[in-house]
């Protein structure tokens, strides 16, 4: 387990009452990234409370001690904040098998937002020494029925006589006892106890821990991890059970490269971006992000701030199957999309040939664009440099970030105005010029705070707007997006 942080305070908290608290009372001041409470003992000692929400005075019970910290469990509230609601699901809680899907239901969902906004600004300013010249709006949807992907494990539970298909109870290897989960999409969330009895009735019951669901906008497809060969008759459950519940099976024998649909039937996987008039086929495994509501409203906004004109050339590192990528050949002269694996890659030409033939039927083509294979953390100067220059980057890492672009881009920086211990600038530098604009997207505000220290310290930019985007609601996830200008 990792040791938790103290955070600035979430909210600024009211002017505590004259008077000292009554022994044992904690006076919250915030919620740290874990949504724990964060409370201090008089002698200043930081208190961590599980279940306590900023404003309250509440008691609670410690289960570890550290010098300088301690971690505590609420076990009376004497002043409730007023943000704190009854959670939307029974399995959420403190109490023993509580599911750990989700961390923030017994906080209202506009008090999340202020939260996750809080956690990127602290970690913009405390990590990268950095503050935006403008706070952006969070980008927000439906708090229920979102999560479009999951990783559900499944145990034959022997003891209880059932299985169960569902989350992880909270600190714990065990799996939760779930009979339902709000955040899943409705129709998905009727199908868990079906599920259940659908592995019990199988032979295979005791060698399939993994289901993996992914929905697109018309197909629900659900990857079946099993370790040894299924039955007929198991085969034959799996596809009653498919006719029922209109949901594709795949079979994952091995690792993910042995996921295969188990009939060749039926239509393909794929999500719309309908500003942009794209879809984007996928299968089960590829990455694509939760939230799909919220994924529209993102891709619209960072390409609305990027302002792509006719006339320029835009480079979408990390681009993935070409969420970002498709998009912008919309707008510019000319794409590239990079990113680290090979079948990504080929996945992301398919995508665009396959959009290039919808859009052309409309009268338009998308701009010409070419996607390349390359190792994005272990990228240098010279390797930026002969990717060509670009009017405009975005750049949509994984959790690790872009370090190694940022350090690139802040190298040749500093090689050109001459710094102290700078290297020589590399060749061709001299016809290279830095984008005018990134707008980079993130699921980490720490590694975007380290990333963005360098872009603003070292790379020659101004951060003139950054934000959260709340896509996974109820859960301390914080995605986000920043804006750099060249100063």
């Amino acid at each position: 387990m990792s040791e938790p942080k103290e955070l600035s305070p979430s909210y600024e908290p009211a002017e505590q009452e004259a008077g000292e608290l009554p022994e044992g009372w904690l006076s919250v001041q915030s919620l740290d990234l874990e949504a724990q409470g964060v409370a201090r003992r008089p002698n200043g000692k930081v208190v961590f409370i599980d279940g306590a929400l900023p404003f309250e005075y509440v008691t609670a019970n410690t289960h570890r001690k550290k010098n300088n910290w301690e971690q505590a469990s609420l076990t009376a509230i004497h002043r409730e904040s007023s943000q704190r609601v009854r959670p939307g699901c029974p399995h959420f809680g403190l109490h023993a098998g509580a599911c750990g899907g989700c961390k923030m239901q017994h906080l209202h969902v506009g008090g999340q937002v202020a939260v996750k906004q809080r956690v990127l600004e602290d970690n913009l300013w405390h990590l990268g020494k950095v503050r935006a010249e403008m706070v952006l709006r969070p980008i927000e949807g439906p708090a229920w029925g979102y999560r479009y992907r999951a990783r559900l494990s499944v145990r034959h539970v022997i003891k209880k006589g059932t299985v169960l298909v569902g989350f992880h109870e909270r600190k714990s290897r065990y799996v939760a006892d779930m009979q339902t989960c709000p955040v899943l999409p409705p129709h998905v969330d009727a199908m868990l106890m079906p599920l259940r009895a659908l592995i019990a009735s199988m032979d295979a019951r005791d060698t399939c821990p993994q289901i993996e669901l992914a929905c697109g906008d018309s197909v629900t497809a659900l990857v079946l991890r099993h370790l040894e060969p299924l039955s007929a008759d198991d085969l034959t459950r799996l596809r009653d059970f498919a006719t029922a519940h209109q949901v594709q099976w795949w079979l994952q024998p091995k690792g993910p490269e042995t996921v295969k649909l188990m009939d060749e039937c039926g239509e393909q996987l794929s999500y719309a971006l309908p500003d942009f008039g794209i879809t984007m086929p996928f299968k089960p495994t590829d990455f694509t992000q939760v939230n799909p509501h919220i994924n529209r409203v993102l891709v619209t906004r960072a390409l609305r701030l990027l302002d792509v004109q006719k006339h320029e050339r835009v480079i979408d590192w990390f681009c993935g199957l070409g969420n970002f990528t498709l998009p912008l050949a919309t707008q510019g002269r000319e794409v590239l999309g990079i990113e680290g694996s090979e079948a990504l890659v080929a996945r992301s030409r398919e995508n665009y040939r396959l959009n290039q033939g919808l859009v052309a039927e409309g009268g338009k083509a998308l701009a010409p664009t070419d996607f390349v294979a390359r190792n994005l953390f272990d990228m240098t100067p010279e390797m930026l440099i002969a990717d060509g220059s670009a009017d405009k980057w975005l750049v949509d890492p994984p959790r690790e970030g872009a370090f190694a672009l940022a350090r690139a881009l802040a190298d040749i920086e500093q090689s050109r105005i001459g710094a102290e211990g700078a290297a020589p600038l590399p060749p061709g530098a001299e016809h290279w010029t830095p984008p005018k604009r990134i707008v980079y997207v993130s699921c980490n505000p720490a590694t975007l705070a380290r990333d963005a220290g360098l872009l603003v310290h070292l790379g020659g930019y101004r951060c003139t707007a950054a934000g959260m985007v709340n896509m996974f609601p109820h859960t301390a996830h914080v995605e986000s997006m920043a804006v750099f200008e060249r100063a």
